[in-house]
């Protein structure tokens, strides 16, 4: 059977005009400015974003004839702007932005998001159209556990004739609807890749490089599931690398190395119960740079300062509103909101373990607003995703300076100071808008704040000079696609150790120091290159995330353990 296919996805590509209304600020000077005297010293956290009022956009795209340029007008009736069991008043403070986005799922007459085949044929169609200075890439990155395709399109300026590997400039890497349900996030890569091959985008490609992967799910998004098919959450999987979804995405940070990463969702805006009744989440927009333990503080004020202070004012600008990311709770003591999450299993977080500037955005949608408010969805990302493009052109020259020094600086640490193994989240009280589910009325509330934007030390031990475990091919093969460099003793030799492995947890344990005798085809990661807090963060034990704990190492006595002095040992000679 033949699936047919709507062929303007590939012949006769969309206007890139939608974006007309930011011209001004794509098109700006992107100059690059020195790289700031930053004194080391404890990094300043952020004030939560002010929130702007709910309501209609401040400012507008230009229209042409009364209509938005680009894209037909979608009537009403089509794409509904209230979910079937929204309140009137909540969703009359959610209108459509005043310009109209036109992937395959966002068309007149549609009552489905793109599908796999139509996303498929949206990309081929950006790279067989692709000419003159810029380079478009199709790359085939890997299979879904259903044998789907994982598709990425790579974005670069040609005119140089070098590959964005090493053509010097700074890479973006952008990864949509790793769950599924969560659809608007991978209509808005669809328009990011449009507008930076053909649009008003395309000039930023003379100072980065950009790779897209716009549905890092497809199983999910073929059946409407949160998870991959083997019931997997692929945004928790990008440390111990178990769905060839996540191995895929590793690969892609291998190789092009980057130095942002932005991970695009959507939020479930679903009310939950309270004794003050149902309450949503009122915010267009969730925000979260990364924050886990061992995060560079360089990494972390380029995060801030370059990046999610100027994604918040265009936000504002557009009449977005927006917040940390958070999730409401009530246990029946108050409401509590968990801002963010501190594993170094989200791509966002490892990404700044791996020395990138990471972000993650997330849309008001998700199953419970079906495709009500799909355009706002899609412009709220594009105009975050747009954001976080300029401060990347703008800042191309100082993010490669910092880079360049955390990934020294770090390799300098091995076996001095200490490694935090375990960080916890301060609390505090925070003023939250949240929006009534049965009025659509704006309360301010008072609530319980478990802020990850703080992390308190909970464990912490003596940085290693690295690690040693066993003959575990699966270990070194995912370490290896994390980026890191993993040795094969090719002698035997001694090395001075300290062990945790065995029964009950690591945490509670006083170590076990001891001589190995290292046998030949063991491995050693060693902590003295860039990426050493991503080994520490797979092989320092006690935590829940570990390989031992994941099973990728065996948790037992004298299988893996933390080297105490650089070991004199022979290894087998790489490539």
């Amino acid at each position: 059977m033949k699936l047919l296919i709507d062929p303007r996805a590939t012949v006769r590509l969309p206007s890139p005009r939608p974006l007309a209304a930011l011209a001004a600020l794509l098109l700006a000077a992107c100059a690059g400015t020195p790289l700031p005297p930053w004194p080391a010293q404890q990094a300043r956290v952020v004030p939560p974003p002010r929130t702007v009022p709910v309501g209609p956009p401040q400012t507008g795209m230009p229209q042409q004839d009364g209509a938005a340029v680009g894209a037909p007008v979608v009537p009403a009736q089509e794409l509904p702007t209230a979910a079937p069991m929204e309140n009137p008043g909540v969703a009359a403070l959610f209108p459509d932005p005043p310009v109209r986005y036109d992937t395959p799922g966002l068309r007149p007459d549609r009552r489905s998001w793109t599908t796999n085949a139509e996303l498929a044929q949206w990309l081929e169609g950006l790279s067989a159209a692709a000419g003159g200075s810029t380079r478009v890439e199709l790359l085939r990155a890997g299979r879904t556990q259903n044998g789907l395709p994982l598709l990425a399109l790579a974005l670069g300026d040609a005119r140089d004739g070098k590959t964005l590997a090493s053509n010097g400039r700074p890479t973006v890497l952008l990864v949509g609807q790793q769950h599924g349900d969560e659809p608007a996030s991978s209509e808005a890569l669809l328009v990011i890749a449009r507008e930076l091959s053909q649009g008003l985008l395309a000039p930023m490609l003379q100072r980065i490089n950009v790779v897209i992967v716009a549905r890092a799910n497809p199983d999910g998004a073929d059946a409407g599931a949160h998870t991959s098919a083997d019931a997997t959450d692929l945004d928790r999987d990008h440390l111990a690398l178990q769905t060839p979804e996540a191995r895929a995405i590793a690969r892609l940070v291998r190789d092009y190395r980057p130095a942002v990463v932005a991970d695009v969702h959507e939020y479930a805006a679903q009310p939950i119960h309270t004794p003050m009744g149902e309450l949503l989440p009122a915010q267009d927009l969730l925000v979260q740079g990364a924050n886990t333990a061992n995060v560079p503080e360089f990494i972390g004020k380029a995060t801030r300062e370059w990046y999610l202070q100027p994604l918040m004012q265009s936000l504002q600008a557009q009449g977005l509103t927006q917040e940390w990311q958070y999730t409401l709770s009530d246990s029946g003591e108050g409401l509590s909101a968990t801002a963010g999450d501190t594993t170094p299993e989200s791509l966002h977080n490892l990404a700044a373990l791996s020395n990138a500037v990471g972000l993650s955005l997330a849309s008001r949608g998700g199953a419970a607003l079906e495709r009500a408010h799909a355009q706002r969805r899609v412009h709220s990302l594009v105009v975050a995703l747009t954001s976080v493009l300029k401060s990347t052109a703008e800042r191309s020259a100082d993010l490669l300076q910092v880079q360049s020094f955390v990934a020294r600086d770090i390799a300098s640490r091995a076996c001095q100071g200490m490694l935090t193994v375990q960080a916890a989240p301060a609390v505090a009280e925070h003023q939250l808008r949240l929006l009534d589910a049965a009025s659509g009325e704006l309360r301010t509330l008072q609530v319980r704040w478990v802020s990850n934007q703080v992390l308190r030390p909970e464990l912490e031990r003596p940085r290693p000079c690295g690690y040693w475990f066993t003959q575990d091919s699966i270990a070194a093969e995912r370490l290896g696609l994390l980026g890191l460099q993993v040795m094969r003793v090719a002698e035997e030799g001694s090395i001075l150790a300290e062990s945790f492995a065995g029964p009950g947890t690591a945490a509670s344990r006083e170590p076990l120091r001891m001589s190995i005798d290292a046998p030949a085809g063991s491995h050693y990661v060693g902590m003295n290159q860039p990426l050493a807090n991503v080994a520490a963060a797979a092989l320092e034990p006690s935590t829940a995330f570990s390989y031992q704990a994941k099973g990728i190492v065996p948790n037992t006595p004298g299988a893996s353990a933390r080297v105490l002095n650089n070991p004199s040992l022979v290894f087998e000679a790489t490539e």
